[in-house]
């Protein structure tokens, strides 16, 4: 493949297109993006996850400097915790991927990752560069160098400060600064120069600020005079927002993170030091040197010349006079022997045209999901909504030219046409490209070296349509969505997804035989399509049995599910296993489960991944208490305790009563309760009460963020960043007979086993002296941490804190969670 056709890809790859409703430039928005024609530069900033990034500068560099800008997160996000939702990990993941993307299409940039998995918190680079695979992870950040061709590099992080902020963020600048001097070197992972080729960026700069220095007021006093100083508190007037408005709804986008933000007004700043490359003389320009006209490209100057023409005769009342230029300007870029700015400008002279005309080209499927194989039919429509003579020439999809004849698109005049498509049957299932492989801890697997970096789910369902445009041909490229309207929200987009033939799920995710040997599973399986029969069998250990073996299942409508019951018999001996489902169909088989994300900040999104269960036969003790639970930022705990046999109420702080807490024996809230749930400020009496009358109340982690009430806790209560991330370090149990490590269960270090991604976080490091802190560990290298598990008793009852991360272990299947969970539920009033 030439390098010209791989940059073809990239960009068709990497140009954010998903589905949401298209976007409809106005005039201003139209002379912003004809500003950025005739700009040449590009900036690459680098940090460790969707949210680190530096919305300010972005979108300065965006929309002020009219720069290439993009933003490299090295992580998508997946061991962070997440505020809107239970999802973790993967789920966790793609919602941040999302949300990253949204916010660049708010910004102005682009959006770009390398394959390093989010394993949690980690305290030092070391560490991480470890777990992620430093060669794999430096070498991604290579490749996209190479490939995006940054004159300027900015990092967030400072490379030379270990141990001063999350691991993931000081390896982040550090491969950067490495990468520096390696991406023109042709002996430095020389596979990848049949896709691209060696480049080196002009500068490397830190994007440092006051927190770098410990507070605002050491930051203001320091000496800046070696400094670069961006003046970002631009306002645009065709736009009507300042930049630091446009960072804030970009920056806002965040929401599994709580990251919301109000946009300010005014004079701003941001400050950058030069770590490589040579220093300029003016320190407020970052390009100083960079030629960013069409200058540095051979036969550009021309193509320089008439697009600054496009932008002086301008027409706000009217567009499309600037249409014959543009289009004059295509041939011209068309014309050219670059291989790296021909097909960018190729891309962004195309975007503008089609504002310009108020052309609308849409292809929509007739359903949202489909088999591979299978034929579906389309809606197309196509509309010129403006003067310049326009020919539909024609319509490919999946590479074949479709059989409608040319037609003149006349303005404002509305062309819809019907067409079928026939999928391949080796089709691939819509999916994030990075699941589709098994992962490392560290590292997610891509196969195809040419898609790493690539942003979002790569959908190959796309429709070309082939219009002459002032006589000039010119193809126009669109994924196929899908699209409906919605009673309360009107238009409502989905994306056009390739699903199989049935996916599979069980019911409950964890099972737990716990004295009952044998117990009632249920697979849920759903059809991809109509008239689907098969056989369902699940796939056990010898010793465990299964009854029946199979069970045949017949669906005769696409979408329709049915549940199917197994009666499963647990070993004699103490087992944990993962249990599959496997459904057979044609001969083929079928063992995904379908999981859907649906948020209405990002565009929904499908999942496939393998269709298990976690089968725990232990020998776990529980008592019949009744719970009451308050959801805090979202988690899969009330599943877990139910599976556990207790009787579970979710419950609404707003909804306490004494009456209402008469009927429970324990009140637990869910994680980051006291950050998320302001009516608990409300009702902190009451439930300390209801411990005093001799009941039990839990409380799980909450984090330093604000507080719904100082008063979490009937005592002193602390909470601190401290945290143990490595989830098999050393527990030592303190209080060895303290009720809640033998009662119902006999507690020892040996439940902490297995523990998944950390043992717990924003442990506690202050607490009054009614508290007895039951055990202790640290990461290496560090003191004791004893703060992971608190219980004091008050009245007759007991309160308990937690930061451990039962979140993360009960529906992970960590049978020692289970066991601890049991034993703080099951403690007696007054031991």
């Amino acid at each position: 493949m030439s390098r010209f056709r791989t940059l073809l890809l990239f960009l068709s790859l990497s140009s954010l297109l998903h589905a949401q409703q298209p976007a409809k430039p106005n005039a201003s928005e139209i002379y912003s993006q004809i500003e950025k024609l005739n700009f040449l530069g590009s900036v690459l900033y680098v940090a460790a996850h969707p949210d680190d990034e530096n919305t300010r500068l972005i979108s300065y560099m965006a929309n002020a400097e009219h720069a290439r800008t993009a933003y490299l997160s090295l992580t998508r996000g997946d061991g962070g915790q997440n505020l809107i939702g239970p999802e973790l990990r993967e789920g966790l993941g793609v919602i941040r991927t999302q949300e990253l993307l949204e916010a660049r299409r708010i910004d102005g940039g682009q959006q770009f990752f390398s394959r390093a998995n989010d394993f949690g918190y980690s305290k030092t680079p070391d560490e991480t560069l470890q777990i992620w695979k430093k060669e794999d992870v430096l070498g991604d950040m290579v490749y996209l160098i190479r490939q995006f061709q940054p004159d300027v590099i900015i990092n967030r992080f400072d490379a030379r400060t270990p141990g001063t902020t999350h691991g993931h963020h000081t390896a982040s600048a550090m491969l950067s600064v490495e990468a520096f001097d390696l991406t023109n070197d042709s002996q430095k992972y020389p596979q990848q120069l049949t896709l691209v080729k060696p480049w080196q960026p002009k500068r490397l700069f830190f994007n440092t600020n006051w927190w770098f220095y410990g507070s605002r007021e050491k930051f203001d006093k320091a000496d800046k005079s070696k400094l670069y100083k961006v003046s970002t508190g631009v306002y645009y007037q065709s736009l009507g927002k300042s930049n630091q408005e446009i960072a804030a709804l970009s920056r806002s986008r965040h929401q599994s993170q709580g990251f919301g933000n109000t946009g300010v007004r005014g004079e701003d700043f941001e400050y950058l030091e030069l770590l490589k490359g040579a220093d300029g003389q003016n320190k407020t320009d970052i390009f100083e040197g960079v030629d960013t006209s069409w200058n540095r490209v051979k036969g550009g100057k021309p193509i320089g010349d008439l697009l600054a023409s496009v932008q002086k005769q301008f027409d706000f009342k009217h567009p499309a006079a600037s249409i014959p230029m543009l289009t004059k300007a295509y041939t011209m870029v068309l014309a050219l022997e670059d291989n790296h700015w021909k097909p960018i400008k190729l891309n962004e002279i195309k975007n503008v045209i089609a504002a310009c005309a108020g052309l609308y080209l849409e292809a929509v499927a007739e359903t949202a999901e489909t088999t591979p194989g299978s034929t579906v039919k389309l809606k197309l429509e196509a509309i010129n909504r403006s003067d310049v003579p326009m020919q539909l020439l024609g319509v490919k999809t999946m590479a074949t030219a479709n059989s409608i004849a040319p037609t003149e698109l006349k303005p404002n005049i509305l062309n819809n046409f019907e067409t079928t498509v026939q999928l391949p049957q080796n089709d691939g299932y819509t999916q994030p490209y990075w699941l589709a492989e098994p992962a490392s801890v560290g590292m997610y697997t891509v196969s195809d070296p040419k898609i790493i970096g690539t942003p979002d789910i790569i959908r190959d369902q796309k429709v070309v349509f082939d219009l002459a445009v002032n006589g000039v041909p010119i193809p126009f490229e669109r994924t196929i969505i899908y699209k409906f309207n919605d009673d309360v929200k009107g238009e409502v987009y989905r994306p056009f997804d390739i699903v199989p033939d049935v996916s599979l799920s069980f019911v409950d995710k964890v099972a737990i035989f716990n004295g009952e040997k044998t117990k009632t599973l249920g697979v849920l399986v759903k059809a991809g399509k109509d008239d689907v029969k098969g056989e369902l069998v699940l796939e056990l250990p010898a010793d465990w049995k299964v009854s029946p073996k199979n069970r045949v299942f017949h669906l005769a409508r696409k979408g329709e599910s049915l549940t199917f019951n197994f009666e499963v018999t647990a070993p004699e001996k103490i087992s944990e296993i993962n249990a599959k489902v496997v459904a057979t169909v044609n001969g083929k088989r079928f063992d995904r489960e379908q999981i859907k994300i649906g948020y209405d900040h990002i565009a929904h999104q499908q999942l496939l991944k393998p269709a298990e269960a976690r089968l725990l036969n232990l020998d776990i003790k529980t008592g019949k208490q009744k719970i009451a639970y308050i959801m805090g930022a979202g988690d899969e705990v009330p599943g877990s305790l139910k599976q556990m046999g207790y009787d579970v109420s979710v419950v609404k702080a707003e909804d306490l009563s004494v009456d209402l807490l008469k009927g429970f024996d324990v009140v637990m809230t869910g994680i980051r309760a006291y950050n998320t749930v302001p009516a608990l400020a409300f009702k902190q009496q009451l439930l300390f009460d209801f411990v005093a009358q001799g009941h039990t109340m839990i409380v799980q982690y909450n984090t330093l963020d604000d507080f719904v009430t100082k008063d979490i806790a009937p005592f002193s209560l602390k909470i601190s960043r401290e945290r143990v991330t490595e989830e098999n370090a050393v527990v030592t149990l303190l209080e060895p007979a303290h009720p809640v490590l033998n009662h119902p269960n006999k507690i020892t270090p040996n439940d902490f086993k297995d523990w998944k991604q950390e043992q717990g976080l924003y442990y506690p490091n202050e607490w009054d002296k009614a508290f007895t802190p039951i055990l202790s560990s640290h990461d290496k290298g560090e003191s004791e941490k004893k703060g992971g598990l608190l219980v004091a008793k008050h009245g007759k009852g007991h309160y308990i804190y937690t930061g451990l991360s039962f979140f993360r272990e009960l529906p992970e299947g960590v049978s020692g969670a289970y066991r601890l969970m049991a034993n703080l539920i099951s403690i007696q009033p007054g031991k």
